[in-house]
């Protein structure tokens, strides 16, 4: 059963299972918050209940109901595609991300009066943009979760985020990244697995020939580490 409900201050669609362990995923740039919620139904890890909050930020007329956790330099992308260069934002901070870092985690704060017991510990993770922030969410916060999951993200505010890594030590994180992906450097993502893994977080890697996309090949390994980690989720609250 879909329902549409405002977490800690964001409009989310809600679904699966009434009773199952908790999955919130954070949509990409321009996306609607609509976007990701056919994987509640492509991946079948057991009776998850899924979360899709929509970011704050409506976008310009051009991306109809797009959205995003933060405003980025569309002129500086452009740029960098038109030259063919990878851009590495691993020294950007985005002058957004407090603020939708905020919002994240009003809304995970929400999740155990409105869903129950089993949301004290969910997973988070998200594709693109999305996937930033939930890294930025995990590394910043000492927030109990089940599991990371980055989907096609990036390593952001590096001299930030390192620092932090080992505090998360033993989380379990998937990371999927396309190897020709046009908008965020393969060899970023590769950085951000290394520096994890340097950490002690227990990283699930999943690289594959292809751009900016979630392909069957991720979706499979994905239903796997959800199954695994939420499977000890659940375990650890009996």
């Amino acid at each position: 059963m879909l329902r549409r409900q405002n977490l800690g201050g964001l409009d989310c669609v809600v679904t699966g299972a009434d009773d199952g362990p908790v999955v919130v995923l954070l949509h990409g740039y321009g996306a609607s918050g609509d976007d990701l919620v056919p994987l509640a139904r492509e991946v079948e890890a057991g009776p998850l209940r899924w979360v899709f909050p929509a970011a704050p930020l409506a976008l310009a007329s051009g991306y109809g109901d797009g959205r995003a956790w933060w405003e980025i330099d569309l002129a500086a992308l452009e740029a960098a595609l038109s030259a063919g260069v990878a851009r590495d934002r691993s020294t950007e901070v985005p002058p957004g991300l407090a603020s939708a870092r905020a919002q994240v985690l009003a809304l995970l704060d929400a999740l155990p009066d409105a869903l129950g017991p089993r949301a004290v510990r969910p997973v988070l993770g998200g594709f693109s943009q999305g996937a930033m922030l939930a890294c930025d969410v995990a590394l910043r916060s000492p927030r109990a979760l089940a599991g990371l999951a980055l989907l096609s993200g990036t390593l952001l505010a590096a001299h930030e985020w390192t620092p932090l890594m080992p505090a998360r030590r033993g989380l379990d994180v998937f990371v999927s990244h396309g190897t020709h992906d046009p908008l965020l450097p393969f060899d970023q993502a590769e950085r951000l697995c290394a520096e994890l893994r340097a950490a002690g977080v227990a990283i699930d890697w999943a690289p594959f020939s292809g751009a900016h996309e979630i392909p069957p090949l991720v979706l499979a390994r994905l239903e796997a580490f959800l199954a695994r980690v939420t499977a000890c989720a659940v375990a650890a609250l009996v």
